[in-house]
């Protein structure tokens, strides 16, 4: 199973529970600063990771850890769970899902807006108008410039992509033009 499976399922869980305890922001903050506590120290990363280290040390070091964060009971059960399962590592993967299920949620998609130059802030304000029309939700946008599109924009929007870049319109036709 794909380490974006397995993310987005605990990410799913995770939400469900945050959501109806109230605790979004709270348990997000926490697990966010667990991941750079945890991905920031190699020897504690590769502790987790390792299989030669047993499950009962991994535990013990984490609820001594867990001690001294004092950290909320549904952040530190989610923290078990996942040490349980050897899932600990993936808390990053786990963390960008969760911040997009829950965008999802409260009816905010992100989208990622690939262009050839800068666009205007009338240009970005009537593509995101757009979008939010298009799919009836509201839009957290993320601009950059690629040059090597040619002209035009490709957005991605969850996993659709709206490709209206030059160069794949010119590969397009030179398809047409090769293959009749």
């Amino acid at each position: 199973m794909s380490v974006e499976t397995v993310a987005r399922r605990y990410a799913t869980a995770l939400a469900d529970v945050v959501t109806k305890s109230g605790e979004t922001d709270s348990v997000q903050t926490e697990l966010k600063t667990w991941e750079e506590m945890i991905f920031s120290n190699t020897e504690l990363f590769e502790a987790f990771r390792s299989p030669a280290i047993s499950h009962v040390n991994k535990e013990e070091v984490l609820e001594s850890l867990l001690k001294k964060s004092k950290s909320a009971k549904t952040t530190a059960n989610f923290l078990r769970i996942l040490l349980r399962n050897s899932r600990l590592t993936e808390l990053s993967e786990i963390n960008q899902k969760l911040a997009s299920v829950l965008e999802e949620r409260s009816g905010v998609i992100s989208a990622g807006i690939t262009s050839a130059r800068s666009l205007s802030g009338s240009e970005t304000a009537e593509i995101q108008t757009n979008l939010e029309k298009l799919t009836g939700k509201k839009i957290k946008a993320s601009f950059e410039i690629d040059e090597n599109i040619i002209g035009g924009i490709v957005i991605r929007v969850g996993s659709t992509v709206y490709d209206g870049s030059v160069k794949t319109k010119l590969e397009e036709l030179k398809e047409k033009l090769v293959n009749g």
